[in-house]
């Protein structure tokens, strides 16, 4: 099962209410992921010279200060925490790797969600409903976001095994479906130098892209390679710094609906979910052909 939303603001006005229309369209796909609900947002850009962390604690009373603390101590500079629910956005004085590297290195029971200049993620277990009032989405303004409600049908439902999964900076991907190849294609990508932190083959997926863009490759191009190097049902939508995009496999068994107005580009599992936006009702709406790569940049609109 499991649902997938996305929203590509083309106005101020979607921007200024990004959040709140991006936790509406996830709540009409609760039916189709009860377990987990995440969101990768794009938002807010770090400075030059510094890079955005999304970080989860399982300690419900973890002491983020510390880890500010840690950070400046090695970097020179991170502003204060954002803190929502079990998670915590640190602009750090340092190149993302870096300061991913600290973290993984002095506080290991801490997961990295995201990490890069614009991208945060959040996610956790529970219905979207909750998911949506814990983590304040109606307070997010943005450009662009992604969201995915999960029935686990292969692993155990735990916040790290929700959406979105980010194995790249500022790359993040959602998955309806299931893929045949993912444990030989991890063993080789893990060759590769690519990490993994879950036994999801969605987050195999998420690192197939991440090494074709760090060889060379154009999204464009590495979304197409998942044609032939990626064995199994899915669509996918892609998010990145400037935008995001969507990919269904050839058969094309797994439901995904696009729409577009002068002010939005909406994608869903189902129209139900796009039917609750501004403009909804007059939109040019598709369904994306299988094994065709559909793109929207904000430098193309």
């Amino acid at each position: 099962m499991c649902g997938i939303v996305g929203l590509f603001a083309k106005s101020p006005e979607v921007e200024e209410h990004l959040g709140a229309h991006l936790g509406a369209m996830l709540v009409q796909m609760s039916s189709r992921g009860p377990d987990s609900a995440g969101v990768a947002v794009y938002r807010d850009a770090a400075p030059s010279g510094w890079s955005k962390l999304t970080l989860y604690s399982p300690n419900p009373h973890e002491h983020w200060g510390a880890v500010m603390d840690g950070l400046r101590d090695a970097f020179g500079g991170c502003d204060e925490p954002s803190i929502r629910a079990s998670h915590a956005v640190l602009v750090v004085e340092a190149d993302a790797a870096g300061a991913e590297g600290w973290v993984r290195s002095n506080r290991p029971d801490l997961r990295v969600m995201s990490a890069g200049e614009v991208i945060e993620i959040y996610k956790e277990t529970g219905l979207p409903e909750e998911f949506a009032a814990a983590f304040q989405l109606e307070d997010f303004k943005g450009t662009h976001a992604l969201g995915h409600t999960r029935m686990a049908t292969e692993s155990r439902v735990t916040t790290e095994g929700s959406h979105p999964f980010s194995t790249g900076l500022d790359l993040c991907l959602v998955h309806n479906g299931s893929l045949s190849n993912h444990n030989r294609l991890r063993e080789n990508l893990r060759r590769e130098g690519i990490e993994f932190q879950t036994e999801n083959d969605t987050e195999v997926a998420a690192g197939y892209l991440a090494w074709r863009l760090r060889e060379g490759a154009t999204l464009q191009q590495a979304l197409e390679g998942c044609l032939t190097d990626l064995d199994g049902f899915y669509t996918f939508a892609v998010g990145t710094a400037d935008g995001f995009a969507v990919l269904r496999d050839p058969i094309a068994c797994k439901p995904a609906v696009l729409a577009e107005t002068g002010d939005w580009v909406a994608m869903s599992s189902e129209w139900r979910s796009i039917a609750v936006l501004p403009g909804a009702a007059s939109a040019r709406a598709w369904e994306p052909e299988p094994g065709v790569v559909y793109a929207w940049e904000k430098s193309r609109v």
